[in-house]
């Protein structure tokens, strides 16, 4: 039990990454509190949880809000006390039809900038009460090279993210609160996926990662409870590639 009285905070915790990160640290005995824009679903995993001998709640959030964020924490903390560790997963997908597209830049921007910046602004302020704890986000591959029909945006928006987590691993670290990425490759679809949802696109792909095929939602989440525990007591400011060596074999 890696998180036995630890409360981890967890965005985007009504599916995919989100929801699959939550269910390993209840199983792991975490104090889990799922936030997400999407009320019915959220609160379905985390009736979920709770009936499996779990111990979670949910919280309305939209990450892009500081009111949210404000009300969200301080919900967590008064239903268990404290918060240990926030996981910055909430986010959506990059690959759309058209690339380019205004409206969805600044859809991109909110979630995965201001959402991650306030997710780092008050989750640290959280963990820093905690007594400290960790704090881990989610990037791509995208911040290091760009991909076929994926928004420029996107790519942008993701290696946005990793000066973030560098700049506040540096911030934060005397003040014991330690601050990581993961970065994925292909996964499998998000909930907002449209391209790379075609089965088509992601066979080409896969034809270009060395380990084959496609990482699994648990791959993510196993690399971020790596990140959150003790067993990276003295690891701040790194990224962690889950791309099965496509960005090695690209180089």
């Amino acid at each position: 039990m890696r998180f036995k009285d630890k409360t981890v905070f967890v965005t985007g915790a009504a599916s995919g990454i989100g929801e699959v990160t939550a269910r390993m640290f209840a199983t792991e005995g975490a104090r889990v509190v799922l936030a997400d824009l999407l009320e019915e679903e959220g609160v379905a995993v985390t009736q979920a949880i709770n009936e499996t001998g779990g111990d979670a709640s949910f919280v309305k959030l939209d990450v892009s809000s500081e009111t949210d964020w404000r009300h969200a924490i301080a919900s967590a903390e008064k239903d268990f006390g404290a918060v240990h560790v926030v996981v910055s997963n909430a986010g959506i997908s990059g690959m759309v039809p058209d690339h380019e597209n205004v409206e969805y830049m600044d859809r991109l921007t909110s979630v995965h900038i201001r959402g991650t910046f306030l997710a780092i602004r008050h989750g640290a302020k959280a963990i820093v009460r905690a007594g400290g704890g960790s704090i881990v986000t989610v990037s791509s591959i995208a911040a290091y090279c760009g991909l076929p029909g994926l928004h420029m945006g996107y790519a942008g928006v993701k290696a946005g993210v990793l000066g973030m987590t560098r700049c506040a691993a540096g911030e934060y670290a005397r003040s014991g609160v330690r601050v990581n990425a993961i970065v994925p490759g292909l996964l499998p679809p998000m909930r907002t996926s449209v391209v790379s949802a075609d089965p088509a696109m992601r066979e080409k792909f896969f034809e270009t990662v060395p380990l084959g095929g496609t990482g699994g939602r648990e791959d993510a989440a196993n690399a971020i409870l790596f990140l959150a525990s003790d067993a990276a007591a003295y690891v701040t400011g790194a990224e962690v590639l889950l791309d099965g060596g496509f960005l090695a074999y690209r180089c």
